[in-house]
């Protein structure tokens, strides 16, 4: 197996290139930033994307590249851009032997539920156009692998988290907050959200390369966790007052109460996840050389 992977210098890659790399599998990452500027590919560039899938000779592709800058790319046009470079990927990817796609999806795809969310039984009417453009990516795309006879599996990614986040998603926000790096700020406490470490994200995404792996999976924990639960936690780990940012908590109409899903079909490829939320806020806390209270 050779895998052929996009968007590896961005936050989740990293972490997947560390595992495909632990592994012993075969890489080669293509995009704007990339560990080898050689391998430096424009994925908006047709042309890019035909030269470095031809280079790579890959038997996989693993596909994360996306525009998700945060505040931003919810209600961004430039998801229609992305939506029709990974559809050239694909195919570029199909014409030139590949037998297995894997991207990554997001649970934004999903309506809003109040319970967890099932691949095969929750609507799929995305709030956001974000979520449509990824939904309609992953119907394009099991189309164009069905026409070319490749495989697929699309990852459906919750809440992911560890060293190396962009600091204005709400895991590094809160650590700054209770550390007095930023000022504190109002959560929306009740709210449910399945948060997943990075590390694990990657272990699931490399779990899809398997030759059984066909369709959409929920990446996730499998556990709604209130957000108030969370900074609670945080505070403990961190020797901090959780009440500076709880005393601000608001509710917010028009956000889904609970966004996390089932992980059951995910599991049942042998995958499991290595890292409770404590643990991995415990781990993010050290790799981002925060001393954790004891």
């Amino acid at each position: 197996m050779k895998v052929l992977l996009t968007g590896a210098g961005g936050f989740l890659g990293r972490y997947v290139q560390a595992n495909l790399t632990e592994r012993g599998i075969e890489t080669v990452a293509i995009g704007r930033s990339t560990p080898d500027p050689a391998q430096a590919v424009d994925l908006l560039n047709p042309a890019d994307i035909e030269r470095g899938v031809a280079r790579a000779g890959a038997t996989h592709l693993l596909h994360l590249a996306w525009d998700v800058s945060p505040g931003e790319y919810w209600h961004s046009t430039v998801n229609l851009r992305w939506v029709e470079s990974t559809l050239r990927l694909v195919e570029a990817f199909c014409k030139h032997g590949g037998r297995k796609v894997v991207i990554a999806g997001s649970c934004a795809e999903y309506a809003g539920t109040d319970s967890l969310s099932q691949e095969d039984a929750t609507p799929l009417v995305p709030a956001t156009l974000y979520g449509v453009a990824k939904d309609a990516t992953r119907r394009l795309v099991a189309a164009t692998c069905l026409h070319y006879g490749a495989a697929w599996a699309w990852g459906r990614i919750y809440l992911p988290y560890g060293a190396g986040e962009h600091p204005q998603r709400l895991i590094p926000s809160l650590i700054g907050a209770l550390t007095g790096a930023r000022p504190p700020f109002g959560v929306n406490g009740n709210a449910c959200r399945d948060f997943i470490h990075a590390a694990d994200v990657a272990s699931a995404l490399v779990s899809l390369t398997q030759d059984q792996a066909q369709g959409a999976y929920n990446i996730c924990s499998g556990e709604a966790v209130q957000i108030a639960a969370v900074v609670r936690q945080l505070a403990g780990l961190l020797g901090a007052d959780p009440a500076a940012i709880l005393d601000r908590a608001t509710a917010r109409p028009g956000e889904p109460a609970v966004v996390a899903g089932e992980d059951r079909k995910l599991r049942d490829l042998g995958w499991a996840p290595a890292f409770s939320l404590v643990a991995g806020l415990q781990k993010t806390l050290g790799d981002t050389g925060i001393k954790v209270s004891t």
